[in-house]
């Protein structure tokens, strides 16, 4: 099954608490703090990779997250580092932040990486607080917490050449006859609903991708049919065949108006060169062959009268699409890729106050929450630090526009206190 769009959710890992300790040993009078610093929570990237071609793994895991850090450890022992977490998706991927409808990351080069969500830093243990003035510190740091964040996917193939057409004009059997895809093939509209990627040898034993897009009709770009959907596939083709069925009633109607839909897509896709494949001669006779021959030269310099189904023609037509490959470079396409500021930015010094009853106030919010955490409420020097730091944020003299009184109960956490101007 093919798709072409997702939707995930990432969470980079937390940081480790720091923590209060002290080193106890035989013979060592006074021995100081010794609390260990918590290690790094891990990093989110993504990779691009020629491994796959859709993303459909994504349709099964929908939420990726990094290890987070350990807490510190007695005797100044760190806390692991967490692992970062490596998302791999197909070469051509461009990924947008959902929360404002940024193109974040380009991922058109195979092994391109790109880093999107930062992991939380580690929180300091007591060790790092002593000083020749404060020789016992009572406290240590929360770790941060992850960045979580919404990202949408949209694949857009990276093939050499985009094979296009009204429907049944016998793409599907083109690339069946050239490569060695195996697509769905029957006579009836828009049996090829998903795009079709075929691999072509070439004489010189490499080869070029070709990608067969669904049938474009007359409307596609007021959504009607299937191709318009999948157009974006071949805006980095470095050129179209533009298939065309000579058994139709107007050939040259059909034609023109399959450029039409391409340039109401994208006027930079309708300038695309066009090598033109006049199909199904099996099925006329000589005089029609010749006509529409001639009328399509009028209209581009490169037209071939071919038949996918008998292979008439077909070895001369390809040899010269491989010619074509080796001279037409590949399009660069400029994504605009905006600052991402998300995959770094950890500050979660925001905060709400509820007032949940007449003299009840709670306070919550993400660095606060994990500051209480670490707080032991039976610990006046912790105590003191906790209160100024909550000061210095700002959180008192929001209570106070909040409207608490002297006496009032607030709660942060685990930890409940009267309030008192």
């Amino acid at each position: 099954m093919f798709l072409d769009k997702a939707r995930v959710k990432i969470l980079s890992g937390k940081g480790g608490n720091g923590i209060v300790a002290w080193r106890r040993e035989k013979y060592v009078d006074k021995g100081g703090p010794a609390g260990g610093n918590g290690g790094k929570g891990g990093d989110v990237y993504f990779v691009a990779t020629e491994d796959m071609t859709t993303l459909m793994d994504f349709k099964f895991q929908s939420v990726f997250k990094a290890e987070n850090g350990e807490n510190g450890y007695i005797k100044t022992q760190h806390g692991k580092c967490g692992k970062d977490l490596y998302v791999k998706v197909p070469v051509g991927t461009i990924i947008r932040d959902v929360s404002t409808d940024k193109v974040i990351a380009d991922l058109n080069i195979d092994g391109k990486t790109v880093m999107l969500a930062k992991g939380g830093r580690g929180g300091r243990g007591n060790a790092c607080f002593a000083t020749a003035q404060k020789r016992a510190p009572q406290f240590c740091e929360p770790g941060e917490n992850g960045i979580e964040r919404t990202l949408e996917l949209e694949l857009k193939l990276i093939a050499d050449v985009g094979l296009l057409g009204m429907p049944n004009a016998g793409k599907s059997t083109l690339i069946s006859a050239v490569s060695s895809a195996k697509p769905k093939i029957a006579d009836y509209p828009f049996t090829t609903i998903v795009p079709n990627l075929g691999v072509v040898r070439k004489d010189s034993g490499d080869g070029y991708v070709i990608a067969d897009i669904p049938g474009l009709i007359e409307g596609a770009s007021e959504g009607i049919g299937l191709g318009h959907e999948f157009l974006r596939h071949v805006e980095r083709c470095r050129f179209l065949i533009h298939l065309v069925d000579l058994t139709k009633e107007n050939p040259i109607e059909n034609y023109k108006i399959i450029n039409e839909e391409l340039k109401k897509h994208s006027e930079q896709l309708s300038k695309v060169y066009q090598i033109i494949a006049l199909n199904k001669i099996d099925s006329v006779d000589e005089e029609a062959k010749q006509k529409y021959y001639d009328e399509f030269k009028k209209l581009a310099n490169d037209v071939f009268l071919i038949s996918a189904a008998t292979r008439e023609n077909l070895k001369e037509f390809m040899y010269f699409v491989a010619q074509k490959v080796d001279e037409i470079p590949k399009p660069i396409i400029e994504v605009e890729v905006e600052e991402d500021d998300g995959a770094t930015d950890n500050d979660d010094s925001a905060y709400q106050i509820y007032k949940v009853d007449k003299h009840t106030f709670v306070v919550e919010g993400g660095k606060i929450f994990r500051l209480a955490n670490v707080t032991d409420g039976r610990n006046t020097e912790q105590l003191y630090r906790f209160q100024n730091i909550l000061k210095s944020m700002g959180v008192f003299d929001a209570l106070i526009a909040a409207g608490v009184q002297e006496g009032d109960v607030v709660k942060i956490g685990h930890l409940e206190f009267d309030y008192l101007f």
